[in-house]
């Protein structure tokens, strides 16, 4: 599984990036039942997957506070 590009994620919509933000939990919880169920063939995945959530959410963030401010 290859990372997000932040760059690629700025350019962006917020409804793209809220719609990618649910796909990516939801992957989330498949590649954590895999884990348990011993069935994940890349363990690394997990690490990306996480990562990439935390990029998204901290681009939504940033929008929102952007808005509040203006």
């Amino acid at each position: 599984m290859k990372p997000l590009n932040t760059k690629d994620l700025r350019n962006m919509g917020t409804d793209e990036l809220e719609q990618l933000n649910q796909e990516r939990r939801r992957q989330a919880f498949d590649l954590r039942f895999q884990h348990y169920t011993g069935q994940l063939h890349d363990s690394a995945a997990l690490r990306v997957n996480r990562r990439d959530i935390a990029r998204i959410e901290t681009i939504l963030r940033e929008r929102q506070l952007a808005s509040k401010e203006a």
